[in-house]
């Protein structure tokens, strides 16, 4: 199979059976989108939707958030993964939304690298979900599924993967092929025991047909 119609199939079976994934992280604004998506890394959805609502009530907007201190949102936060951390990075988010960008959520990927707490994996999620614009996102477990179905051939960090799939995923899909990678990994291509035998794209999978190739030599 060359690389060009494992995309093709890939893209096709997703955009007939996933044709509006989205994010499992409750949101209802950019500004919220952004505290969850810094509160969720190494963190799981389950556990950030379950802080979120009240954080939200507490500060529902930048300037709220921003007139606070670490202290305060850390009581409402202490239950994810680094806390302490991602307290200091959501008070200084919210300080410089306010200081340089009135407040408002920049949509450009380069400008949400600017906040404190926001990588590049973070930036693409934020221009991605919330404003709909062609960025790829990858984090472990995007780079993990991509690497075994074999889209991207050369991929050894996350930004080679990012510029593969991007380059080869047509505008229109970028947005949502990160969706199905999230969610197929997250269900389907788990980690330490992935579920082959209830995956539809095994057959365009790299890694089961060379796990099903190991089989057939022992």
């Amino acid at each position: 199979m060359t690389k060009k119609e494992r995309y093709r199939q890939f893209i096709e079976y997703f955009s007939h059976h996933e044709p509006k994934p989205e994010t499992e992280l409750r949101y209802y604004t950019p500004y919220q989108l952004l505290v969850a998506v810094i509160l969720s890394a190494q963190c799981t959805d389950k556990r950030v939707n379950m802080i979120t609502p009240a954080l939200f009530d507490r500060f529902p907007d930048a300037a709220a958030l921003a007139d606070t201190t670490a202290d305060q949102v850390y009581e409402f936060i202490k239950s994810c993964t680094y806390p302490n951390n991602k307290a200091k990075h959501l008070i200084g988010m919210a300080t410089m939304l306010l200081k340089d960008f009135d407040g408002i959520v920049p949509a450009e990927v380069n400008q949400l690298q600017k906040l404190p707490g926001v990588g590049r994996k973070t930036a693409n999620v934020i221009a991605s979900v919330a404003f709909d614009q062609p960025a790829m996102a990858v984090d472990t477990r995007v780079f993990r599924v991509a690497a075994r179905i074999g889209l991207p051939t050369r991929g050894k960090t996350p930004l080679d993967t990012e510029k593969q799939l991007v380059q080869h995923i047509p505008q229109e899909y970028i947005s949502r092929a990160h969706h199905w990678l999230i969610l197929h990994g997250r269900y389907i291509c788990q980690a330490r025991k992935p579920k082959c035998d209830q995956c539809a794209i095994a057959n365009i999978c790299k890694f089961y047909q060379q796990k099903k190739a190991a089989l057939n030599k022992s």
